[in-house]
């Protein structure tokens, strides 16, 4: 596997999530970046955060697409692929959408996209997706990339580097979105254990907090 790759696919998409870091704490800073003539013609700070989201995604796809490229040697799909993993593929993805798109049907624009953070009130949500899953959008986001990589590079060597990558990265963003992600006391001690609760399963209940207003955006 080729190292320079896999650089330039983790910076690429580690754009996304440090942008709604920077919208999850520092809403001031972005609403002033929003009022630069330029960005305002884009329209308000969730309308600014509104396309960025979806150049996100194509800056996502485009990544996925290109590592299938050069891994599968030119094919998206390799040859002589069994339908079933495919269809596992197909499934998870299906499943992943379902739950992002109840996400958009249930909060709407402002509440997905921040909208509490600009001083939208957001009313609190506990139906479907929020009754079975405190971030199914980011669940959703994750579920969707499990099942494309399954679908398209399972069972080569390269087929789970990316998803684990990606799931890394959204677990790291629903604890920085947490409530005591950058609490006073020993926050030089925050770093290593953000480490140590990403790669444990074992605490995943702490890194799913808040539904409305802050489930972020997928």
């Amino acid at each position: 596997m080729n190292a320079w790759y896999l650089v330039v696919a983790a910076a690429a998409l580690s754009l996304e999530r440090i942008c709604y870091l920077w919208v999850w704490h520092r809403p001031e800073a972005f609403r002033r970046f929003c009022s630069k003539p330029r960005v305002a013609a884009l329209g308000e700070p969730i309308d600014v955060l509104c396309k960025l989201f979806y150049g996100f995604k194509c800056l996502q796809v485009t990544v996925f697409f290109g590592w299938c490229h050069v891994y599968g040697h030119g094919s998206l799909f390799p040859p002589a692929r069994e339908m079933v993993w495919i269809g596992m593929g197909g499934t998870l993805m299906l499943i992943g959408q379902l739950l992002n798109f109840s996400v958009f049907h249930r909060l709407g624009k402002i509440g997905v996209f921040y909208g509490n953070k600009f001083g939208y009130s957001i009313p609190w949500c506990d139906t479907f997706p929020f009754s079975l899953l405190s971030h199914p959008q980011y669940v959703g986001a994750v579920t969707t990339i499990w099942g494309f990589f399954i679908a398209t590079r399972f069972p080569f060597e390269d087929w789970y580097v990316l998803p684990v990558l990606q799931t890394a990265y959204y677990l790291v963003g629903a604890y920085l979105e947490g409530p005591r992600a950058f609490s006073n006391d020993s926050s030089s001690r925050r770093i290593p254990l953000l480490i140590s609760r990403a790669v444990s399963l074992s605490h995943r209940h702490n890194l799913f907090r808040g539904r409305a207003g802050g489930t972020g955006v997928g």
